[in-house]
Order: structure tokens, then sequence, then C-alpha cells
């Protein structure tokens, strides 16, 4: 796995994917930056990636990776990013205007692990 790959895949940097889709606006819903931040492994130091929440569900809008996530009413985040067989998860919590919290992320030849933070577009 590459270590752009790594750091792609931790984009907000956080859902399982049996989670269910939300029916109604939230307070987290619009658009985001996320910086993620390595501070374990050898991948890149930081990547900024922009995400958008639309009822709860966290949009990826790149084509590059499967992002399945949701941020709970209470703030709570939950995200999986895939491609191929490298993987990475990240939970945390948002609030109205900033979010924060940690990812993990594996390949087939190293693992990153760090954290990240989000703040409202």
């Amino acid at each position: 796995m590459s270590k752009l790959g790594i750091a792609m895949l931790a984009v907000a940097a956080a859902a399982t994917s049996a989670m269910p889709s939300a029916s109604a606006r939230t307070i987290y819903d619009g658009n985001w930056s996320v910086t993620i931040i390595t501070d374990r492994g050898t991948c890149d130091r930081a990547y900024r990636y922009p995400i958008d929440i639309q009822n709860g569900v966290v949009h990826y809008g790149g084509d590059v990776v499967n992002m399945q996530g949701r941020v709970a009413s209470n703030g709570a985040v939950r995200v999986v990013v895939s491609r191929g067989s490298q993987s990475a998860s990240g939970t945390g919590r948002m609030g109205r205007n900033f979010g924060r919290g940690v990812w993990r992320g594996a390949g087939s030849t190293e693992t990153c692990s760090g954290r990240w933070e989000a703040e409202r577009r």
C-alpha cells in the first residue's frame, strides 16, 4: 500500500458498513474540510480533503475510494474507507463547526495511524 493510499483511506478519517442511513437533516450537514495527520507509521505527514455531510451521512466527492460513514445525533462519527485490499477507519466527535478524532489504516505492507480534524466550510 502506498503512503498516499493509506492517508487517503483515512479520510475522515470513521462508520461501519452496517450502519443505517440518516433520515433527517442534522446540525452537522454541510461542507467540511478534513485534515488527516499521521502520528505513527511511514505515511505522509498530513493531507486535507473536502467532505460533505448530508442527513448525517458522510460523503467524499472523489471517486478514488469507497467511503461509508455517519454522524450520530450526539456528534459521534464513525467512518470506514476502502480501496481494493486497503482500508482505514476512524472515530471521533463532531460539533457545529469543528470535529476531531483518530484514524488507523492498513494495507498489505504497512500500517499508519494518527488523528483528524474537521472544520466547517
